[in-house]
């Protein structure tokens, strides 16, 4: 007895998606067909399934981010002092964890004095214990140096990379070079590698992305991943590969900057993450709001149609590169913002993090609120340190 086939709609159904997904009128200019892209004559062109590497290839980034932080990122924050701190944690109550699981973590004052009375805890131990338990699940400084570390590392060595693939190029200079001969473009080998090794890192950051420290921007930085991953696979697909070249290395030129600011702030040496940041701030608004959308978009929405009507792929293209726009210009109010609070002589932190809440934090808080507190009651001095 023979294996039934299926239905037979199956294969055609596949086959009829398959064609319109990549229907050269999605992909490619009026008059030019996949057949024109393949390889011939000593020239090699992208081809979608180069990409199908940088999957493994993330899991790759994964493991060495693994040893990384393990074998380099934690002997050096050793090395800087940047130490795991000890955090008392809450009482095992099951009435409370339930509430802070299920209702709040933040609870308010009724349901603070609710609680109270359930757990049979007095008012003051209840708003401990919830301080404490917030503390539990906040990222150590140790985690945040160590993902800092690594991001640096790669956006550093990633940026030295993308320029070496650019510099010499007459495209770098001159930004019509982008689009001549365009589809007809030879892929370089240094191109190859660059694309595969830029892919391959996002989506080992999207994959990561839920066991990482949790910012205030999470669901930006989501939408920032996906729409990079996009970007950088549409280009490929459709032979962007110049433009997909130049718009990376300017990403890559700030990063490593907050990044290694963002060391020397868990390694509290102040002074240098400030003017780090200084420096970080400046090429930020640069390249992300200056460049990106006057020199860059300016070549990717104009000199395109000079040579060819515009069709679903530079339209696709161009709405991506808005969507990285507006997220470029919300992380530049975040960056103003905290140049503020460094002018006006506040101490420059991620305006994307929640702020590290230990119980010494939140009774400053209470301070701030009700006047000084000595477990939970005021007290006229409080010049000396607490540990609760």
């Amino acid at each position: 007895m023979g294996i039934s086939p299926g239905p037979p709609w199956e294969p055609s159904m596949f086959q009829t998606l398959y064609s319109y997904f990549w229907w050269e009128r999605l992909w490619l200019p009026a008059n030019l067909t996949w057949a024109d892209l393949e390889d011939r004559d000593g020239r090699v062109y992208a081809k979608a399934s180069d990409l199908y590497i940088t999957l493994p290839l993330a899991f790759l980034f994964l493991v060495v981010r693994h040893l990384f932080e393990t074998y380099v990122a934690t002997p050096l924050a050793g090395l800087l002092n940047v130490k795991e701190k000890v955090r008392l944690k809450a009482t095992p109550n099951a009435v409370l964890e339930k509430f802070y699981a299920a209702t709040s973590k933040h609870p308010k004052q009724a349901d603070v004095e609710m609680l109270s009375k359930k757990s049979g805890c007095t008012v003051r131990q209840v708003e401990r214990w919830f301080r404490r338990r917030r503390n539990q699940d906040r990222p150590s400084l140790l985690k945040k140096f160590r993902e800092a570390s690594w991001r640096f590392t790669f956006y550093l060595i990633a940026f030295i990379a993308g320029m070496a693939v650019i510099v010499d190029k007459p495209w770098f200079y001159d930004l019509r070079e982008v689009w001549k001969g365009y589809p007809i473009q030879s892929m370089l080998p240094s191109q190859y590698w660059y694309y595969m090794i830029e892919l391959s890192f996002y989506w080992s950051l999207l994959f990561s992305i839920a066991s990482d420290v949790k910012r205030k921007d999470f669901k930006e930085q989501i939408i920032h991943h996906v729409a990079t991953i996009i970007l950088i696979s549409f280009s490929w697909f459709a032979n962007y590969i110049r433009a997909g070249t130049l718009i990376m290395a300017l990403h890559d030129s700030s990063d490593y900057l907050l990044e290694s600011a963002k060391m020397f702030n868990y390694a509290g040496w102040r002074n240098t993450c400030n003017n780090i940041f200084i420096v970080f701030a400046a090429v930020f608004i640069i390249t992300r709001l200056v460049i990106l959308p006057f020199w860059i978009m300016h070549c990717t929405v104009f000199y395109p149609l000079d040579l060819y009507p515009a069709f679903f792929g530079y339209y696709f293209f161009n709405f991506m590169m808005v969507v990285l726009q507006s997220l470029h210009i919300f992380w530049a109010y975040l960056i103003i913002r905290m140049a503020q609070k460094f002018i006006t002589g506040k101490v420059v932190e991620d305006e994307r993090s929640d702020r590290e809440e230990t119980d010494n934090s939140e009774e400053e808080e209470e301070v701030a609120k009700n006047g000084p507190l000595s477990n939970g009651h005021p007290v006229l001095n409080n010049n000396h340190r607490k540990t609760d």
